[in-house]
């Protein structure tokens, strides 16, 4: 693959700071209190269920501008559960919760979202690797 872009960013561990080269991301990290921290910072399953529920829903956008759908008033939340595997490690687990206009119910709602599914780089990335649902709201 060629690369069009490339993102860098630098962290120190779950409980520092993460920052992007270009300093547009500089956060606290810290473990959430359900994983037994203090809360008072942003934590690695935040930072990729925003990346995804982003990417998910350009993918959306870019699936619904082919097929000329109207999709303007869509909305992705995507949820990540992290918890602990069969090896004694952790895993993760992905919800993506998908808000469409109403002309999208039914059938063309889910075969929009299968497409996205199919087109989308963090999709791709995850397919295999760890589950995720589809769930339209």
């Amino acid at each position: 693959m060629d690369a069009l872009y490339t993102a860098v960013a630098t962290a120190n561990g779950r409980e520092g700071r993460a920052v992007s080269s270009d300093g547009r991301i500089d956060l606290p990290l810290a473990f959430p209190q359900a994983l037994g921290g203090n809360g008072q910072g942003t934590n690695p399953e935040q930072l990729f269920a925003a990346g995804y529920a982003a990417c998910f829903a350009s993918a959306m956008g870019a699936i619904a501008r082919q097929e000329k759908i109207d999709v303007k008033d869509a909305s992705v939340t995507a949820e990540v559960g992290i918890g602990k595997d069969t090896d004694g490690g952790f895993a993760l687990a992905v919800t993506l919760r998908v808000e469409l206009p109403e002309h999208l119910d039914g059938e063309p709602g889910r075969t929009l979202l299968k497409k996205a599914h199919a087109y989308c780089p963090y999709s791709k990335a995850t397919r295999g690797n760890i589950p995720v649902e589809l769930v339209i709201e």
